[in-house]
């Protein structure tokens, strides 16, 4: 474990540990999807969403780690390509999250734990953007001088989902909790999110 830290450089996993708690917070279809759930079924049909969207974020995990390991294995200067394609979503993502009202209700939510964490981990499985985020988000912290890619990046992308599985669980319960209060803040951190996603691409077209 020691040594993936070292490969990535502490300084580095710091950087990434603080954006990904941010890109976390930043409210997305899973975070919508926890809340919606607490607003409509209460803390535990909220808590259970975000553990089952917990689950659907280590299966993107695993194939990121395991897929772009094995990419770059076969083509090294892949990286380099994945990186700036990387950017180019970042973008389109920061573009998107300025636009976002942050709108939501408790329409889609789930009232029952169980189902709540059975369609959190399968909307999650099946939707191709948290890969695509993965893809363009992991990459950007790798040493490719260092130790296996796919280690580094399945450590990265293990912290990124544990972090996003607490912080998704979190906002659950606290729809569950205060109801609508937390729904009236999902727009600014929109914009707080397009912010981040515009700053990350920016770091890595100018390294």
């Amino acid at each position: 474990m020691w040594q993936i830290i070292t490969d990535i450089g502490p300084g580095n996993l710091a950087t990434f540990i603080a954006g990904g708690l941010l890109v976390n917070l930043t409210p997305g279809q899973d975070v919508f999807f926890a809340t919606a759930s607490g607003l409509k079924g209460g803390p535990r049909a909220g808590v259970m969403a975000g553990l089952g969207v917990g689950i659907g974020a280590l299966w993107h995990v695993a194939l990121s780690a395991f897929g772009l390991s094995a990419l770059i294995a076969a083509n090294p200067m892949a990286l380099h390509a994945i990186k700036y394609a990387g950017a180019a979503y970042l973008l389109y993502i920061a573009w998107k999250s300025w636009r976002d009202t942050g709108e939501v209700t408790g329409r889609n939510g789930q009232n029952s734990g169980w189902s709540a964490l059975r369609k959190g981990a399968l909307t999650n499985m099946l939707n191709p953007k948290p890969i695509l985020f993965m893809l363009a988000f992991l990459p950007q912290f790798v040493n490719s001088d260092g130790g296996p890619v796919w280690m580094q990046i399945l450590l990265l992308g293990t912290i990124f989902g544990i972090t996003g599985t607490l912080i998704t669980v979190g906002y659950g319960y606290l729809a569950g909790r205060a109801g609508h209060a937390i729904a009236a803040r999902m727009g600014m951190l929109n914009k707080v999110a397009a912010v981040l996603f515009a700053a990350l691409a920016a770091r890595l077209i100018t390294e």
